[in-house]
């Protein structure tokens, strides 16, 4: 049986055997773990106005967990021409959730600041990656075609920085920013570089201290120069966000920043992918409906956001640890069973009314996670070995 349930194959025409190709509890267990850091990283953005220790925290999330979960929606991502019920799910995934929570957002924004702005042009909060992810889309085919598309899109991230004119409107420069990101992780599966190397296979106790160490060092060196890293904004920088200029990078070489802060997430993206455990535990199936967190957790941290109460919170060592907790406790939440049923509407749309064809919309292959999370199973082939026949 494959892991939605269907039958599985025997013999195949051409002799060889095919079977399901079953859930890897890595990829759900890195999805889910990605998607902590990201509630992590907002709830403890408010500690860092006061905490050093906190800002510390903060610095190393940014360096490094959303171009991981680039990298994880690259990897499950296909280069060849999307057939119909693929451009369906662009409008299903990304842009019908986009104008739902853009909505929702425009509406909370009304009942509690008493102003609404409703601009579907800026992303509101969280949404920008929804709207990365629909480009990153809409660009592969295009990428794939040609020669060493990882360095054109280096190209393309770095030069991106020098330009004014392109800014947070439909999130284009964090979509470009990142974009080496998303292809390193469809290079990846492209080549087969993860299946050729054994990587998921076995971890050899080395490799999980190289991570471990890779972590440490980029820990420290986040708090040791927290004064200079504030100086500079660094934190403006991992955002991808603003043009070098508006974030004081004037210098001809402030793309060499860039450069080096890619460099430094794809370290510890490596070092993070090295941690991430491969078997299967409580928690795993949660790396499924990642989005359901992704797309809810602002709306849960935003009254903590805006009232200031997680501001001039002290001791540090007292109540990081107590954010760090609730951060993980609100994603196990927001993807559960029950939450997932009453928000399914709203992160999962199918309006079948919407399309010509109303089977484009229907459940069948429905997922909650556009990065891919929920894609339906592959099937390997596997040559017969000629000892099996008896």
């Amino acid at each position: 049986m494959t892991d939605n349930g269907a039958p599985s194959t025997g013999a195949t025409p051409t002799g060889a055997i095919a079977r399901p190709k079953r859930r890897v509890p890595f990829w759900d267990n890195a999805r889910f773990a990605c998607i902590v850091l990201v509630v992590l990283g907002h709830a403890v953005q408010r500690l860092t106005y006061d905490s050093d220790i906190a800002l510390g925290l903060y610095l190393l999330v940014y360096a490094f967990h959303m171009p991981a979960f680039a990298i994880i929606s690259g990897y499950f991502s296909k280069s060849d021409s999307p057939n119909r019920r693929q451009m369906a799910r662009v409008i299903t995934d990304i842009l019908l959730p986009y104008l739902i929570f853009e909505g929702l957002w425009a509406l909370t924004k009304w009942l509690v600041e008493g102003r609404a702005d409703p601009n579907l042009t800026q992303p509101a909060w969280t949404l920008w990656f929804l709207l990365a992810l629909g480009i990153f889309r809409l660009v592969l085919p295009y990428l794939a075609l040609l020669r060493w598309p990882l360095l054109w899109t280096v190209l393309i991230s770095i030069g991106a920085g020098y330009l004014p004119n392109i800014d947070s409107t439909f999130s284009l420069s964090r979509t470009l920013g990142l974009l080496p990101f998303f292809t390193l992780g469809w290079w990846l599966r492209e080549h087969d570089i993860v299946e050729r190397l054994g990587l998921l296979r076995s971890r050899a106790w080395w490799v999980f201290a190289g991570g471990l160490a890779a972590f440490a060092v980029a820990g420290w060196t986040a708090w040791f120069f927290v004064d200079e890293w504030r100086a500079m904004s660094l934190r403006d920088w991992l955002f991808y966000d603003e043009n070098y200029a508006a974030i004081g990078g004037t210098q001809w070489w402030a793309g060499g920043v860039r450069l080096a802060l890619m460099l430094v997430a794809i370290v510890l993206s490596t070092a993070f992918f090295a941690l991430v455990p491969r078997s299967t535990h409580w928690w795993t199936h949660f790396g499924q409906y990642t989005m359901y967190v992704y797309l809810l957790h602002s709306f849960v941290l935003y009254p903590f956001r805006e009232s200031g109460v997680l501001r001039n919170l002290d001791p540090t060592w007292l109540w990081l640890p107590i954010v760090v907790v609730l951060s993980v406790l609100i994603a196990l939440a927001l993807a559960t069973r029950p939450v997932r049923r009453v928000f399914r509407p709203l992160v999962e749309p199918r309006p079948t009314w919407l399309f010509a064809d109303r089977t484009l919309a229907a459940k069948e292959g429905r997922r909650s996670d556009p990065t891919g999370s929920r894609r339906p199973p592959e099937r390997a082939k596997i040559h017969a070995d000629p000892r099996q026949n008896g």
